[in-house]
């Protein structure tokens, strides 16, 4: 991948919209002022983009084959406006398409995102705050000439669908509420074949351990009261892939057979405890993991023998200055790390309340 140079933004209008079932602008979380103080600053982020209110959930990125870059916006902290993906130009973001709501919920709510094998951008629609009786969804947009022709539902039936890659002609799909029977805290990791999604739509079967699973999770409960399990997803240079739970931190290593199924599932043995794990992607020249600590607002940097390093931790600020606002997300393109700024925290959070300020950041490694 090429480094390409993005000036700071301040204050952009762009045109889309969002949507909202529950205002949590400005709801503190119930936090204490003592984890605050605690977090000490390392490293040096830079402002990317000022968005604006309509833009209020930055998350997911995905790097096109020309280059460019996609971002999800779910909408999440106001969902009074529509959920849309906008795409990064040279001197700002500009809106790419709208997406078709979810017929029983009303929203559209897109999380990570991919390129597949065929040209289109697949992006998973997280209906688990709008409605938790598996309503999530992974999504399909035709793309011709570099723009949306056609937006529909290749997979049916997740309970949180969270991320989304690609590996060959198959894209893995994290879903972080994958309940069974006997275990409400559980998550999985499940994959699919582009000849399968070609063939129509897959209805997945809840609360079941469908034929789809790669391998499952089940997230311990900690005071932030957060139950959701495997968030972010990538794989290394050798082919083996790597979650995290957003809920207890705990990092985890997948290798697969050569037929695709799973060989071993291990945990990761961390340098230093990990809290949080929502978005990851891996370095495949270096093989080091780069991951969201939501909780801890951090980006740290795991590498290949387990040695943990903090790249960017600040305390809980807006994000106006270009630091850190509760990260979701990263995309590594060239030495430039891009960071989402989510800022819709939960219990116990360094960052305590979704403000009115809208940020990204980035960070040259």
């Amino acid at each position: 991948m090429k480094q390409f140079i993005i000036p700071v933004l301040l204050g952009l209008g762009l045109a889309a919209g969002c949507q909202k079932k529950e205002n949590a602008k400005g709801v503190d979380t119930g936090n204490l002022d003592s984890a605050k103080e605690n977090v000490s600053t390392v490293g040096d982020p830079k402002l990317l983009y000022t968005l604006p209110a309509k833009y209020n959930t930055p998350d997911g990125m995905a790097l096109a084959p020309d280059g460019s870059v996609y971002l999800s916006i779910p909408n999440l902290a106001d969902n009074s406006y529509p959920g849309v993906i906008v795409k990064f130009a040279a001197d700002s973001v500009q809106f790419f398409t709208s997406l078709p709501v979810h017929p029983d919920t009303k929203h559209a709510c897109p999380m990570d995102l991919a390129f597949g094998p065929d040209g289109s951008l697949y992006y998973a629609d997280n209906q688990y705050e709008n409605d938790k009786n598996y309503k999530s969804r992974l999504m399909r947009i035709r793309m011709k000439n570099g723009k949306a022709e056609s937006v529909e539902p290749v997979v049916t039936g997740f309970g949180l669908s969270n991320a989304v890659v690609w590996k060959g002609n198959t894209v893995y799909v994290t879903d972080s509420q994958w309940d069974m029977p006997d275990n409400d805290k559980g998550s999985a990791v499940f994959h699919f074949t582009l000849d399968e999604l070609n063939k129509g739509v897959v209805a997945l079967k809840p609360k079941t351990m469908d034929s789809h699973i790669l391998t499952t999770f089940t997230t311990t409960v900690n005071e932030t009261g957060v139950d959701n399990g495997a968030d972010g997803l990538d794989y290394d240079s050798k082919g083996n892939f790597y979650t995290g739970s957003f809920g207890d931190g705990t990092l985890y290593k997948m290798t697969l057979k050569p037929d695709g199924s799973l060989a071993s599932k291990e945990v990761v043995k961390v340098s230093e405890p990990i809290l949080c794990v929502d978005g990851l992607i891996v370095d495949r020249k270096t093989d080091m993991i780069y991951l969201c600590n939501s909780r801890m607002n951090s980006i740290m940097r795991v590498a290949p023998d387990g040695k943990v390093a903090t790249v960017v931790q600040n305390g809980d600020t807006d994000g106006k200055d270009g630091r850190i606002d509760q990260p979701a997300e990263v995309l590594l393109k060239g030495n430039r790390l891009f960071i989402t700024d989510y800022d819709k925290p939960e219990k116990k959070f360094v960052n305590t309340k979704a403000d009115d300020v809208h940020t990204m950041s980035y960070v040259d490694l």
